[in-house]
């Protein structure tokens, strides 16, 4: 038979199995027990339901490819902050930035002087949130639907904002860069602004740390040969590094 905590357990798997995430004091005021209660439930290192910043996501053995912005944005910190530097040394005086969504692309807004005068273009809450920071930023924010889970805005109709805006530079944040499928992500919600960014920019780095190198994701975003350089903290794997080099991409690290 069950015990109590087993059966809370099993709950909190199946609804989580209909919805990305549930709030703590919610989950506890439905099974009845305290917050407190449950935070004791999840405290075993197998549990298949984590709690993050309070909400109950699944555990990601349990999730598979799900991506939580808040799980990922104290991962690879050092190395996403080599590359965000990198990435920053780029940017020119009055140029129209894009900034994709992810934890990488916030680094490279940090990098930049607060006198540095640009234009930002962005589609996430914390991309947004992180060119408020900069005095001199013109903020471009494109709306739609709100994503909790990455934080992004799936616009409605692209044509309404972004039709109207040629950036000079995008940098774009992948899940995985592989040699043959190119660089994807995991949310295909991202893509329509992302393949947006890859059209209408007139150049395209792809920002990323090691990690990412030789993963693939659900959601593609375009083949290597789609971008102008790839920015990382270290040098990519041979075959990887030969088929960039091949596709006319510049390798950054």
């Amino acid at each position: 038979m069950e015990s109590r905590r087993e059966q809370r357990i099993t709950w909190l798997l199946q609804a989580l199995r209909q919805s990305d995430k549930l709030r703590l004091r919610e989950a506890a005021a439905q099974l009845g027990v305290s917050e407190m209660t449950l935070r004791r439930d999840l405290s075993a290192d197998d549990t298949p339901v984590v709690l993050l910043g309070g909400h109950l996501v699944l555990a990601r053995s349990a999730a598979g490819a799900h991506y939580l912005l808040s799980d990922q944005k104290n991962r690879h910190v050092k190395e996403k902050r080599h590359a965000a530097r990198l990435a920053a040394a780029l940017i020119e005086p009055h140029q129209t930035l894009f900034f994709d969504c992810g934890t990488t692309t916030p680094f490279i807004i940090e990098a930049l002087a607060p006198e540095l005068p640009f234009t930002g273009i962005c589609y996430s809450l914390n991309i947004f949130l992180a060119l408020r920071e900069k005095p001199q930023c013109r903020v471009i924010l494109c709306g739609g639907e709100f994503q909790p889970g990455s934080t992004v805005f799936c616009p409605l109709n692209l044509r309404e904002t972004l039709a109207n805006l040629c950036p000079d530079l995008a940098f774009l944040s992948a899940a995985g860069v592989h040699p043959r499928q190119g660089a994807t992500c995991f949310n295909l919600d991202e893509l329509p602004v992302k393949h947006w960014a890859l059209a209408m920019s007139k150049k395209r780095a792809l920002v990323v740390d090691s990690s990412k190198y030789g993963v693939v994701r659900p959601a593609r975003m375009g083949p290597l040969s789609a971008f102008d350089a790839l920015i990382s903290n270290a040098p990519a794997p041979q075959e990887l590094a030969r088929q960039a080099l091949a596709q006319g991409v510049e390798m950054i690290s």
